[in-house]
């Protein structure tokens, strides 16, 4: 049973309600790094990274650092270093298991992004990564995209979402709580959310790099 009523199950549906794409949309997609995605890239602070199991689960990860963190190494490859985090390494197991990737990049500011589609490998050559250290720390690992597409995405969803904008931000006293979340979801014994919120400050002080 269809958990929801209504469901689009062909693409013939969906393009009769959708329509087509128009030839602009249609023919930006490039399968190469040109001048203007490594500039992209060179001011970008920020990815969203998407993989897949090998089984369909998906999985959306966030990697930031300073503006061009991620490395051009030439026209159809990148490299995205690979930062200390909570050892669950989601990521890394689906890239191994599907090495299809999909990349999300941003500059705050502007309202359009880069997208990027390819193949990825988890990699640890240091003579690749050596050069992405930070603070004299050298990362352990990285993750190597070959670019299959490469496109910029329009900024509608900026736009109402007012993401960049500062008037469109709530209170911070009322924003949600992660030590809290993670406290209750985790429902670790004699470990409240305050116990938490120490840990992760610990973390975000200490173990950045």
């Amino acid at each position: 049973m269809k958990p929801f009523r209504k469901a689009i199950l062909t693409e013939e549906e969906l393009r009769n309600l959708t329509g087509t794409p128009g030839p602009l949309a249609s023919n930006k997609v490039i399968p190469f790094l040109d001048i203007h995605c490594r500039s992209f890239l060179a001011k970008s602070p920020f990815l969203l990274l998407s993989t897949s199991s090998n089984k369909g689960l998906c999985d959306a990860s966030p990697r930031g650092d300073h503006p061009g963190f991620v490395h051009v190494l030439d026209e159809h490859h990148l490299l995205i270093p690979e930062r200390p985090g909570n050892r669950r390494v989601d990521s890394l197991r689906n890239i191994i298991a599907n090495p299809y990737v999909g990349l999300l990049f941003m500059i705050p500011g502007l309202e359009e992004t880069l997208r990027i589609n390819g193949k990825a490998w988890v990699i640890q050559d240091q003579e690749l990564l050596e050069p992405m250290q930070v603070q004299g720390r050298i990362p352990q690992l990285g993750i190597a995209v070959e670019v299959e597409e490469c496109f910029i995405h329009c900024a509608k969803s900026f736009k109402r979402s007012g993401l960049w904008e500062p008037t469109t931000w709530l209170p911070k006293d009322s924003l949600p709580k992660p030590a809290v979340m993670l406290a209750e979801h985790a429902k670790l014994p004699n470990v409240s959310a305050e116990d938490v919120a120490d840990l992760l400050h610990d973390s975000y002080t200490k173990r950045m790099y």
